[in-house]
């Protein structure tokens, strides 16, 4: 295997505690690569391979012996979408304002998915809600002073910056000294019998998902792959029609207003039965609610407690709202990129795949974290962020070798339909195999809110 991947895994590895033995037992098959300036296919292999192997370790309670199997070709197909709808299409992923716009000084990027972020926004640039009224507001300004200023709004924006200017920004000096995996871990006064099934190694296990667009329903994703019964929960008002189809595969969905007594109570039984918590909302949305660290420690000490942000846990804008091509235009990726291709346009990565590595990784904290609790009676703690992720690619610049990736291709599709709520699709093949466990999603893509706010069994 290519060094830079080693290098990728062998971090990945050393993050999560596993070893040197575990690690040797990963297969990957393939050889293709994601046209970048940065190793995209080898970050995509390695993140869904230790996701394998943090699964492996749950199933040979820490003996090294269990293989694990990833095919790099399907793991780029996943990295970018696993569906192709048959007879009907998928929404459109951007908001017709979403994109790069140029400055006075360079390029800022608006993200404007959300309709109270391009509310914001355009109440900032005080134009109309057009692209050609927004790049005329946007034209005149300063980078720094338009992102500035949305963001103060409550909208999301970045500017373009270099790999330098990132290093020497004081966001991204704070997010370079964090951990990829920060963890901590408390004692978990729990007494349970679970064991992982040989077949579904998580069957059994509940998994309370308070997370949107991309990187955490990616990783409850993977979770409801392996046999976990996935709750997902939504605000009344919330809606991401383009992404459901995609992550909420395997997943019971309902709503709840945490700002209602009786939703609350619910939601609190929820969160006391449950195995594990997978959240990522902004650092201080939870804690705003009444439901921190250590009031979901209260309700439940075994709780394994996954978190996710945009930018990092420290330093300024650690509470600043943030998406996956948000942060690669903050973080350098996307001028490495126009300076790789020779242009003047931002250019991002192939795929979106610092939501996508992120989330794989928060499915192996999760899976170590069962490990650990059930082994040892601890609870973990974990936090994550995009921005991590990003350092843990931008430190090693360059393409990834071998053939390029071509798309999916027809026998890459399983072939049974996935009745969906939208309508039958077909669902690419899973690029992971852990022993003689397959992935496999008992429930089809459904839409957000309907389900009821309980566990199925």
């Amino acid at each position: 295997m290519p060094a830079v991947f080693q290098s990728l895994l062998g971090e990945l590895v050393t993050a999560l505690d596993l070893s040197a033995a575990q690690a040797a037992n990963l297969q990957v098959r393939g050889n293709d690569s994601l046209a970048s300036c940065f190793p995209v296919s080898d970050l995509a292999t390695a993140a869904i391979g230790v996701a394998g192997l943090a699964a492996a370790d749950l199933l040979a309670e820490g003996a090294p012996g269990l293989p694990v199997q990833v095919d790099r070709h399907l793991a780029g197909a996943w990295f970018k979408t696993s569906l192709r709808p048959l007879g009907w299409e998928l929404p459109a992923v951007w908001d017709p304002i979403t994109g790069d716009y140029r400055t006075r000084d360079g390029w800022l990027r608006l993200h404007a998915n959300a309709p109270h972020h391009r509310e914001r926004a355009l109440a900032v640039l005080g134009c109309a809600n057009s692209h050609d009224a927004v790049a005329q507001a946007m034209a005149g300004g300063s980078g720094e002073d338009l992102e500035t200023a949305i963001v103060a709004a409550g909208g999301c924006a970045a500017k373009l910056r270099t790999q330098a200017k990132w290093q020497a920004h004081p966001q991204g000096q704070a997010v370079g000294a964090e951990p990829l995996i920060a963890q901590e871990w408390t004692v978990a006064d729990i007494a349970s019998n679970w064991r992982p099934d040989p077949q579904r190694p998580l069957q059994g296990i509940r998994v309370l998902d308070l997370t949107r667009i991309l990187a955490g329903p990616i990783a409850t994703r993977l979770l409801a792959g392996l046999g976990a019964e996935v709750l997902r929960i939504d605000p009344p008002d919330w809606d991401e029609p383009a992404q459901a189809p995609e992550v909420t595969l395997g997943k019971r969905c309902a709503r709840l207003d945490l700002r209602r007594p009786a939703d609350r109570q619910r939601f609190e039984a929820l969160l006391t039965s449950a195995d594990i918590l997978v959240h990522g909302y902004r650092a201080d949305a939870l804690e705003r609610l009444g439901y921190g660290v250590a009031a979901r420690r209260a309700l439940n000490s075994g709780l394994i407690d996954i978190s996710l942000c945009a930018y990092g846990w420290s330093g300024p804008w650690a509470l600043r709202r943030g998406y996956d091509s948000l942060v690669q235009m903050s973080c350098g990726i996307a001028a490495a990129g126009r300076d790789w291709q020779g242009g003047e346009q931002p250019v991002p990565l192939p795929v979106q795949a610092l939501d996508h590595a992120t989330g794989y990784l928060m499915a192996a904290a999760a899976l170590r974290g069962l490990a650990l609790r059930q082994r040892e009676r601890q609870a973990m703690t974990a936090r994550l962020s995009l921005a991590r992720t990003a350092v843990l690619l931008t430190e090693r610049p360059g393409a990834s070798g071998g053939p390029a990736y071509g798309g999916p291709e027809e026998g890459d599709y399983s072939e049974t339909q996935e009745p969906t709520a939208w309508g039958p699709a077909l669902r690419l093949r899973a690029p992971l195999r852990i022993g003689e466990v397959e992935l496999q999603w008992q429930r089809p893509a459904t839409r957000l809110g309907s389900a009821t706010a309980d566990w199925s069994r």
